[in-house]
């Protein structure tokens, strides 16, 4: 029988799902990435240790959305780069013209980290009790970019917001 510890993770079956959504609703695919030293991307564009990517076909040459890595080329200033990200370093995806998408935890192991360990879960942990994760807010509006904010719902309430859980 096939443990939970033993599957792969979803993240890069979600990305390929939401990708595909994007592409075929006419919908640019972005992606947040946690940016460290197992990423590939043009340093001088990374803000905060993050970078923003567009994904989309016209955007990329030789996309590869693998269980591992995305890989591609695509031009930045003009000239050609190679792009390597870890699946595990992808923050969220969504299309740029309306912010829907996915935001999925950072996973701070490395892939070949042990096999008993869940994602974001202490070895040793049941995964019935799942540990107590903080949030930050994950801002998916470029600035300048989308739709005006939809107001608040009546009764008073806040907005709704993505959240990107650690």
């Amino acid at each position: 029988m096939l443990n939970v510890a033993d599957s792969n993770s979803t993240r890069p079956y979600m990305i390929r799902a939401l990708y595909e959504w994007c592409m075929d609703n006419g919908f640019t695919p972005y992606v947040a990435v946690h940016v460290d030293e197992t990423v590939q991307v043009p340093q001088e564009y990374v803000k905060n240790g993050e970078i923003v990517l567009n994904i989309s076909y016209d955007a990329t040459s030789g996309l590869k959305l693998g269980n591992d890595f995305i890989e591609f080329k695509a031009r930045f200033s003009g000239t050609a780069r190679g792009i390597m990200v870890p699946v595990s370093r992808v923050l969220a995806i969504y299309a740029r013209e309306n912010g829907q998408g996915m935001a999925f935890p950072l996973q701070l192991q490395s892939p070949d980290a042990d096999a008993d360990t869940e994602e974001g879960m202490a070895p040793n942990a049941s995964p019935a009790t799942p540990p107590v994760k903080a949030t930050r807010n994950l801002n998916l509006t470029l600035s300048g970019e989308g739709p005006a904010p939809n107001p608040p719902p009546k009764g008073g309430g806040k907005r709704p917001q993505l959240k990107r859980v650690k």
